[in-house]
């Protein structure tokens, strides 16, 4: 059986990247079927390896472990989940605004960072209740593209057999960074797609090859994931460069080269701009979060992430195989490959590893934003150049005996130096081992049989078949220890959370059954499941979990007693009487403490719901009330911020008594959290529990409000009513608690309230606030009967009808974020007023009709940017047809 073989293209690297003919006898590349064949390849070795590690490691859905770790549980299911319900019209709100999250909020930013990618519609033929499946097959996918793309690539960079395309592209699809990091941020994976695409654009642009179809792969690659796709991109300029300078070409070729390649990037990213400009600007109204100052790793934990099975969060997850690795550190020694060649991939390799390393270069490759999170989300870009290293190492022949020896003994200098790290655990030496010695002696075969036909019946034919095998199986093999280890200890490391189940559906019926909006709103509740529950249960809340989260609500929420998680970027639900009437919450959903969470309900506990008279969305104010006093004009105490908001005084604010659990008084906080300080218990001690008295008017409600404390409060005697506040803070400060209500004051007016703290925290100063329900009735009965008669919502418009000559201010209970316009009757729009954070239209009484509308910032600017790119494109397909019709043939 033979294999016909086409003459090797024509590339810019001319001579100088040419192989021998004699030594690539049986590298050659059958086309067409080799590129297809090796795609195939890396696709099947990245989806076995990655299944067969979740497995391994009982991981979902092949296992009892949730694979719902971090940000994947808390933002990227719950946003999927709410792809599925706008792509089968089941969502509250649209492309514009979502309605469900953060008392509404802009959508489109949170689409183009998170749901652009093509995969994300197939949440669609998912039931609703496998969204976690549905994302696990996505997640899936993307790696396998990732690899078959890159198995693509290195065949059009230099020829070489389909299998070893395949066998590296799967390297480079299950590298660290994928499996370590990128698994569990989906939409990262978009990148580890986009890079090898770009780099095929831009060996079209080298050769003068498909100008419209590149500029096309550009916008899809900015508009699937434009976060990964500029560090993709700013790889691939980097590969263009070295592939100019390998090529020789003259300078006047190597610049018209560079003008095309330049020109089509800046085309494509200027196509995706209507997308690209709504999400830089929504990141630019995000709260601000809290970021730590860049700090390089260690030397010796650099290192060792080149080795397999290692694993840290904080640290670059530079593993790409230890055949690839190999290879790439062969390439130097290699003295069949051209010295240009060797020259120029190593010092890529070398030098874009030590940028990560340095302040300015790291945040160069994070678009000059410091990270939250991970600092190293460059590292799939370190991870393909040691993939294409090792290609070229690989392209011209097997590396003989002196250069395997050199690339052997500087792995061994890598695990000697790494060995004194404490990411290398035990089990990482005998895989470590096993991969090196299955790497050498199939490249040691492969050697031998050089020269050796593809295919037939000679004796050099079984040992290279072998070697393949050999290769294949190192390759597999390590890849699914190395993605099992991650998966198992990702859940030692991080929070996790359970997949869809009895808990979460009986929130959805609950929330179903008790939905009124836009009438009023339901809200998930307080005993969240996940930080973004609206989008996974329904329901229109506080919760909003994003990178987009707005700083108006960041200070909105807080300044009323609201909690949030993540440095800010994840604001929790306010359960409290006076904001359910400010933010029109007529129904509340109360679920028992997540058990996934070591929270176990008492037996017997269920959803439930409660329900309340509300105001409408829109309310109006009486004459006098600004419309433009903003978030700022808030002062210290969440009571009385509630009730600037409400209108009316509903709290007494007492003054309170704070003991130790030693029954001394309270000392001042010395750190930045104000308030007294409360210790937690020492262990082996019978010491008692601190405590805060108060008096209040018999009857009020009780709600304690103590951002810094983390722990459980109970108001003593029988007036509790089984309440008990739960308090989640830690210091430093990255997330803090929200207020709780604890019952009523007893008879007496008098009030205790016992703190069982698990870590040292603060109480402030008028910690304790009680509600006169009474007050608050006739509050929300006055600002009902003056309110909006009707409320509709479409998308990104809020439309209101009012009573006749309504004069003062009308609220709408809705973040003040940027974008929003209104009107009253015919008047054209403007940007709307800002009631202490909410939207304010002031009012003269001759009209009875409000619209606001909301238009996503950078919008415009955007679709200004996209037309003038898309004429560009046009022009320029124009001259290129023109120019080629005029070439001789």
């Amino acid at each position: 059986m033979t294999s016909t073989t086409s003459p090797e293209p024509t590339t810019p690297a001319a001579d100088g990247d040419r192989a021998p003919g004699a030594r690539l006898a049986w590298f050659r590349l059958p086309r067409p079927t080799g590129p297809r064949r090796a795609a195939l390849l890396a696709a099947v070795i990245a989806v076995t390896a990655l299944c067969a590690a979740d497995a391994v490691a009982r991981s979902f859905p092949f296992g009892p472990r949730t694979r719902s770790v971090n940000d994947l549980g808390n933002q990227y299911l719950p946003f999927h989940a709410h792809l599925w319900d706008l792509l089968h019209g089941r969502a509250d709100g649209g492309l514009l605004v979502n309605w469900q999250s953060g008392f509404g909020s802009s959508f489109l930013p949170d689409l183009g960072t998170y749901l652009t990618s093509p995969f994300a519609l197939l949440v669609a033929v998912f039931p609703r209740d496998e969204i976690d499946l549905a994302v696990y097959v996505i997640t899936v996918l993307k790696i396998a593209c990732a690899g078959a793309a890159m198995a693509w690539l290195l065949l059009r960079l230099r020829p070489c057999r389909w299998w070893a395309a395949g066998l590296l592209g799967a390297s480079y699809a299950l590298c660290g960074w994928t499996v370590a990091s990128a698994v569990y941020n989906v939409m990262w994976l978009d990148g580890l797609i986009a890079l090898p695409l770009l780099c095929l654009v831009g060996e079209w642009t080298l050769h003068g090859r498909r100008p419209v179809l590149g500029v096309v792969v550009v916008t899809a690659a900015w508009i699937a994931n434009f976060y990964t796709a500029y560090m993709a991109t700013l790889a691939a300029g980097l590969v263009v460069l070295v592939r100019l300078w390998i090529s020789g070409l003259p300078r006047r070729r190597t610049l018209a080269a560079a003008g095309r390649a330049g020109l089509t990037f800046v085309l494509g990213t200027g196509l995706a701009a209507p997308l690209v400009t709504v999400v830089y600007f929504g990141s630019s109204h995000a709260s601000p979060g809290r970021f730590r100052d860049f700090a390089p790793v260690a030397t010796e934990d650099l290192l060792a992430r080149l080795l397999p099975t290692t694993y840290s969060f904080g640290s670059p997850a530079l593993y790409v195989g230890t055949t690839a690795l190999l290879l790439a550190l062969a390439l130097p020694f290699h003295r069949s490959a051209p010295a240009r060649v060797r020259t120029g991939w190593t010092l890529l390799v070398v030098g874009v590893t030590l940028s990560m390393q340095w302040g300015p270069t790291q945040l160069l490759w994070h678009a000059f934003a410091t990270p939250q999170g991970s600092a190293y989300r460059q590292t799939f870009v370190v991870c393909a150049l040691l993939v294409i290293a090792a290609w070229h190492a690989l392209s011209y022949g097997p590396p003989d005996r002196r250069a395997l020896c050199a690339a052997g003994t500087l792995l061994a200098l890598i695990a000697a130096l790494a060995s004194r790290s404490d990411l290398v655990r035990p089990f990482a030496w005998p895989v470590l081992l096993l991969a090196a010695a299955g790497t050498l002696v199939g490249l040691a075969l492969l050697g031998r049989t050089d020269g050796a036909p593809p295919l037939g019946n000679g004796r050099r034919t079984a040992p290279a078949v072998f070697a393949v095998v050999l290769l294949l199986g190192t390759q597999l093999g390590e890849a699914t220890a190395t993605s099992a280890v991650a998966t198992r200890l990702r859940l030692g490391h991080m929070d996790d959370y359970a997949p869809w189940g009895d808990r979460r559906q009986q929130q959805a019926e609950a929330i179903a059954q008790a939905d009124g909006w836009p009438r009023y709103r339901t809200d998930p509740g307080r005993e969240q499941t996940v930080g973004n529950d609206p989008l996974m249960v329904g329901g229109q809340g506080a919760q909003y979990y994003s990178s987009h989260t707005s700083d108006v609500l960041f200070r909105l929420l807080p300044a009323l007693g609201g909690g949030w998680t993540s440095g800010g970027r994840s604001e929790q639900s306010l359960d409290n009487a006076v904001t359910d009437v400010i933010f029109s919450v007529g129904a509340r959903v109360h679920s028992p403490p997540d058990p996934h969470q070591n929270w176990f309900p008492q037996d017997g506990s269920r959803v439930t719901v409660s329900r309340q008279d509300v105001p409408p969305l829109v309310t109006v104010r009486p004459a006098g009330t600004s419309a433009h006093t903003g978030v700022s004009a808030f002062g210290p105490s969440p009571y009385r911020n509630q009730e600037l908001l409400l209108g009316t005084r509903v709290y007494t604010v007492p003054r309170l008594t704070v003991r130790t659990a030693a029954g001394n008084a309270a000392d001042r906080s010395d750190d930045e959290r104000p308030g007294l300080r409360i210790g937690a218990p020492r262990p082996g001690t019978a010491e008692g529990k601190p405590t805060i008295t108060a008096r209040c008017p018999a009857g009020s409600e009780v709600y304690l409000w103590a951002p810094h404390f983390s722990g459980t409060a109970r108001l003593t005697g029988d007036s509790a009513g089984g309440l008990t506040g739960r308090f989640r803070s830690d210091h430093p400060v990255t997330k803090i608690a929200a207020m709780q209500r604890l019952g009523t004051v007893p008879a007496s007016g008098h009030l205790r309230i016992e703190l069982s703290p698990n870590r040292t925290g603060t109480v402030p100063d008028g910690a304790v606030g009680c509600l006169d329900t009474a007050r608050l009735r006739a509050a929300a009965e006055g600002l009902t009967a003056t309110g909006a008669t009707a409320v509709t919502v479409d998308d990104g418009t809020l439309r209101a009808q009012l009573p006749a000559g309504s004069l003062g201010t009308a609220v709408v209970a809705v973040p003040r974020t940027a974008g929003w316009r209104c009107a009253t009757g015919d008047d054209p729009a403007v940007p709307a007023g800002d009631h202490y954070g909410l939207i304010a239209v002031p009012l003269d009484g001759s009209s009875k009709r409000l619209t606001c509308t909301f238009h996503p910032p950078g919008m415009r600017l955007g679709m200004v940017v996209g037309g003038m790119s898309l004429l560009g494109l046009i022009l320029f397909a124009t001259l290129t047809a023109v120019r080629r019709r005029q070439d001789p043939v």
